[in-house]
């Protein structure tokens, strides 16, 4: 499989070659040997397939043996990235202290308000490295840098370690909580928060958990040079550039605040809602500026926390954006074929909604389904109410969804298992009858006994043809590793915490399934854990964790959400510290301070999530129980979530074989089936496409849809494609000087706005003060936002 990430030639005459990283490869000079006149510039080489012939390039000025290709991981960072290093740079400044722990604060609550959005964003890593260079270069220049005042607070010009270390801990503030959903969604539906003091242990526990498992797997995840982790390397290439070319850096930095000052918000422009304002099958096909209506095929979106709302197109891999548009494509033929095709009733329920419904109707579509009828006093279903009232249904749509990421889950296991064996097998090496063994020993338990000398270590790594050479330089220059016991405490510290609290909180999940999570997460780490780090694409893996919950804990919802809590949410925080452990060693900064930072920013992050949680549902509670919400705010997160918390807590009736959705179950099956024959293909046709297509990612796009605002999707594309296969080809130079950097403003101007305007006119503290109604911003009473038909089923 490839690094899901384009590569293409080097050029000869320090040239600057692309990569769709957006890293810079310089070669050697090269003289025109031919004709031993002077050297001439070979310009980048714009496209061809055929490497024989090369604009600008003349037969005596091209040499082919010295013509190389960066097509592997190896070549990156062996060529791209810089394999140097100062060990003299310190980290461990009062600027990074400062700046980690403000940005953390800033990541984090701004993250939770992202996840109220009607669209989920996610703060961006790479604005969050541009913000903490230019914060960290003014206070280098305004702190005191003399006595020994100016020794503590400005010891030395701020450096690249110190610029990473922030990065860092404000990356590993900046992720939402998943533990805030379970309780927001037991203060909206299940009679409030239990405990608001166990609540932040929950957060905290839940968080940690995941980082401890994913350190004890660094080894498969992180060490070796395959797993490239694509999503850091717009980062590393920012870090490397800002600090090693103080001039580029200043006018990159000056189109950072050019965009970031004039960045503006609008939500959505449909020709085809303009056109026809009383269509319905043109809301549900072309609407999509407003929460849950429609699908948003050829609207023209220009507000940015949509375009990039699961990742910047500026910086994806051209590979898996054309996954991603094929899912895309598959998603609306779906979807439509689904609603008008009137399969499982679609019709009866509106186009997108992810509540549950029942079968009596309110006059226009079907009523909401009321939960406490059927739940008893210890918030678990009763089947006697639940054959009084009955089991409730699903919008079609949402099915299609569920069917597609379930195919997807199981698929990602044999895709990895075809295609990426030998980066994945060292995951179960402790499996082998000489590790065994090694349980029964007592030494094997002496953990603050040191096994290997710092020597024997190095020797048997540098052995090691799979291990990266950032790793290696790293051990050269003797950083002191992370123990794998401080790993180990973290796990079992925060299993601990976890365990106490479930039980504080009545949650109804026992230890063994608490356990079980634990297990669940390991598995997943390992196999989606390395998807991501080779391709960038990050697989959502809740709807599974939310059915095997359903099967092993029938008529228990509570339990439901938190099994979903320890696993799922675990899961991503295991991904999201593997990525970052990669960045620090990229960085080559030292593993005990890539702890720390990882470590405290999640405390940080943590506590503040669940601090702007209780803000947001206590003012905005109404709207986020609603169906559509507002353009402001969406519950649409939490009502998935405690939607499929309900419903697999009743398999048989709606899931199982011969139930109402059992295709939902089946999907499973199919998975394990669909990337054989593309393997197989592959394996006797060598035709590339075969190799190219990823059915994992396919099929997650597949459901793409099925919630949010969909009107950014165009521009999306349009972007993307622009940036990563015109742009990147046609104009390298630009590329490489300026994709990254505008991306950067476009996040930070749109996030830091977003900031404001949330505490400011949204009520995110209380009070809001909407904006006018005019011409851009119609009643949406009457017109959604793109001035689409009003779906008369999603105003409930």
């Amino acid at each position: 499989m490839a690094s899901g990430i384009e590569l293409q030639s080097t050029r000869e005459h320090n040239s600057k070659a692309p990569l769709s990283s957006g890293l810079e490869v310089s070669t050697p000079d090269t003289k025109s040997g031919a004709t031993g006149g002077d050297v001439k510039e070979v310009h980048p080489y714009q496209g061809s397939d055929d490497y024989s012939v090369h604009e600008g390039i003349t037969t005596g000025e091209y040499i082919a043996e010295e013509h190389k290709i960066v097509e592997t991981a190896e070549d990156i960072v062996n060529q791209v990235l810089s394999v140097e290093d100062d060990p003299s740079l310190n980290p461990w400044t009062f600027r990074m202290m400062f700046l980690g722990f403000g940005l953390s604060i800033f990541a984090s609550v701004l993250q939770e308000i992202f996840y109220f959005k009607p669209q989920t964003i996610y703060v961006s890593s790479v604005f969050l490295c541009v913000i903490a260079y230019v914060l960290g270069e003014s206070m280098a220049k305004v702190l005191p840098s003399k006595g020994v005042l100016g020794k503590y607070l400005n010891p030395h010009p701020f450096n690249m370690k110190e610029h990473a270390a922030i990065t860092l801990m404000a990356s590993a503030a900046g992720q939402s909580a998943l533990s805030t959903e379970v309780l927001a969604a037991q203060e909206l539906w299940y009679g409030g928060y239990p405990s608001k003091v166990l609540g932040v242990f929950i957060t905290l526990s839940s968080q940690l958990i995941g980082y401890g498992i994913a350190g004890l797997l660094r080894e498969v995840l992180v060490y070796p040079t395959k797993m490239l982790w694509p999503i850091n390397l717009p980062v590393t290439t920012l870090l490397e550039s800002l600090h090693k070319d103080k001039v580029a850096a200043k006018q990159r930095i000056k189109l950072f605040y050019i965009v970031f000052i004039v960045v503006f918000v609008w939500e959505g422009v449909s020709i085809f809602c303009l056109a026809d304002q009383k269509n319905l099958v043109f809301t549900n096909l072309f609407g999509g500026a407003s929460g849950n209506e429609g699908l948003g095929i050829l609207s023209f979106c220009f507000d940015w926390q949509y375009v990039a709302s699961l990742g910047s197109p500026l910086w994806l891999p051209l590979e898996t954006m054309t996954n991603n548009l094929i899912g895309y494509i598959g998603c609306v033929i779906l979807f439509m074929g689904l609603y008008y095709g009137n399969l499982w009733r679609a019709q009866d329920f509106p186009f997108l909604a992810q509540v549950l419904f029942t079968g009596e109707s309110n006059g226009t579509y079907y009523a909401e389904y009321n939960q406490t009828l059927i739940l008893n006093s210890k918030m678990e279903i009763d089947q006697t109410l639940l054959d009084t009232v009955g089991p409730p249904y699903l919008t079609a749509t949402y099915i299609g969804y569920l069917i597609t990421s379930n195919m997807g889950f199981t698929a990602t296991f044999v895709h990895m298992l075809l295609w990426n064996y030998e980066e994945i097998k060292a995951g179960w090496a402790w499996a082998k009858p000489s590790n065994l063994r090694k349980l029964f020993r007592l030494q094997t338990y002496k953990f603050w006994q040191n096994q290997e000398t710092p020597e024997e270590r190095l020797a048997r790594k540098e052995s090691d043809p799979n291990l990266d050479p950032h790793y290696k330089l790293m051990l050269r220059n003797l950083y002191p590793e992370v123990p794998t016991w401080w790993w180990g405490i973290v796990v079992v510290a925060s299993w601990a915490l976890g365990l106490g609290c479930l039980y504080g909180m009545d949650s109804t999940l026992p230890w063994w399934g608490f356990l079980m999570s634990t297990v669940l997460t390991f598995m997943c780490v390992l196999f989606f854990g390395a998807q991501m780090g080779i391709t960038g694409f990050q697989f959502n893996i809740q709807p599974i964790c939310q059915m095997l919950a359903g099967y092993m804990f029938q008529s228990r919802p509570l339990a439901n959400m938190y099994f979903t809590c320890y696993s799922y949410n675990a899961l991503q925080m295991a991904e999201v510290l593997a990525k970052d452990l990669k960045l620090g060693q990229f960085m080559h900064l030292a593993p005990r301070a890539t702890f720390f930072c990882q470590v405290t920013g999640c405390l940080v992050g943590a506590l503040f999530n669940y601090i702007m949680m209780i803000s947001i549902v206590d003012n905005q509670g109404t709207i986020l129980k609603s169906i559509q919400g507002s353009n402001i705010w969406s519950g649409q997160n939490i009502q998935q979530f405690n939607t499929l918390a309900i419903a697999w807590s009743m398999p048989a009736e709606l899931f199982s074989v011969g139930g109402r959705y059992q295709w939902v179950t089946i999907a499973y099956l199919l998975g394990f089936i669909v990337p054989v024959p593309f393997w197989l293909a592959y394996r006797y046709t060598k035709i590339r496409f075969f190799k190219y297509m990823n059915l994992s990612m396919i099929l997650w796009y597949m459901g793409w849809l099925f919630v949010g605002i969909n009107a950014s999707i165009t521009m999306y594309f349009i972007i993307g494609f622009f940036s990563q296969w015109f742009l990147r080809r046609r104009y390298p130079e630009l590329f490489v000087k300026y994709n990254y950097i505008v991306s950067a403003a476009l996040d930070g101007g749109t996030q830091v706005l977003v900031f404001i305007l949330t505490f400011a006119v949204f009520g995110g503290s209380g009070k809001s003060r909407p904006f006018p109604t005019w011409a851009g911003n119609p009643d949406t009473d009457l017109h959604n936002l793109d001035y689409c038909m009003v779906n008369p089923g999603t105003s409930g």
